[in-house]
């Protein structure tokens, strides 16, 4: 019974470590992603639309906040993917220092953009909601200003990147630089614990007690599941983009652009 289970668990362990060396191959890494991103588009924008009719059409004005607490729909979750991204980022990054995986380089600085997207969306939607409530657009605030040099770190990163020609070399110094960065996660994380500040805590908990209506949590629970799908969708679109640019003078490009015309 021993042999056949070490037979039997062989193969699921190759399978494993075949998949992982394809995803580094960029003709089968361009190939097998395609297949997911129109649905993963399809997802997000239905998830989006969903979430958004909850929230801005059918759900309450607060009580206290008014109708300005819609902002929280664009606010929280592009909050929370701002720091998603970085941290993803950090992680790619690292593989991509340690192994040398250029599609792993390619994702992490394709992330970069994405995560700076999202967390002009946060400071942005964070000024208007602060009007109303605080009686100002901007305050030098703790979680206000860590969330200002998260977004001076994602435009580092792709200055850097951009700034170096040689593509690997690039990556290698804009990943280290992601990596160094990660060390202001925490500072934005825990600065209402840390420091005395304007901006609220947090008002949800995973293991429960979230001190937010349902009325309220759900639709912004789903902006934010939908806005993971909009990353994946666009971080795959733009890493298959910067492979084609990478790779424009290969045989395996030059394929696709004939099956495409």
């Amino acid at each position: 019974m021993n042999t056949k289970t070490a037979k039997i668990a062989k193969p699921r362990k190759n399978a494993l470590v075949m998949f992982i060396h394809k995803m580094g191959s960029p003709p089968w890494f361009y190939n097998f992603t395609g297949k997911f991103i129109p649905w993963l588009w399809l997802i997000f924008g239905v998830l989006a639309a969903w979430g958004l009719y909850l929230g801005l059409v059918k759900g309450p004005a607060d009580y206290l906040q008014g109708e300005s607490v819609r902002i929280i729909y664009l606010h929280v979750p592009a909050a929370w993917m701002s720091m998603l991204i970085y941290s993803t980022m950090a992680v790619m990054a690292f593989i991509a220092l340690v192994w040398r995986i250029r599609i792993v380089e390619i994702l992490a600085m394709t992330s970069a953009p994405i995560g700076a997207a999202f967390t002009i969306v946060t400071l942005t939607a964070g000024s208007l909601w602060g009007r109303p409530t605080w009686g100002t657009y901007w305050v030098w605030d703790a979680r206000l200003t860590s969330e200002l040099v998260l977004l001076f770190l994602y435009l580092g990163v792709i200055g850097l990147y951009n700034a170096i020609d040689e593509p690997r070399k690039a990556a290698r110094a804009a990943c280290l630089l992601s990596l160094v960065g990660a060390v202001n996660l925490p500072i934005i994380h825990y600065s209402v614990k840390w420091w005395n500040t304007l901006h609220q805590g947090s008002s949800i908990s995973l293991l429960g007690g979230s001190s937010i209506d349902a009325s309220i949590l759900w639709p912004m629970l789903i902006v934010a599941v939908a806005a993971k799908f909009f990353y994946a969708a666009n971080l795959l679109t733009r890493a298959r983009v910067k492979l084609l640019e990478q790779d424009m003078r290969k045989g395996w490009v030059r394929d696709v652009l004939k099956e495409k015309n």
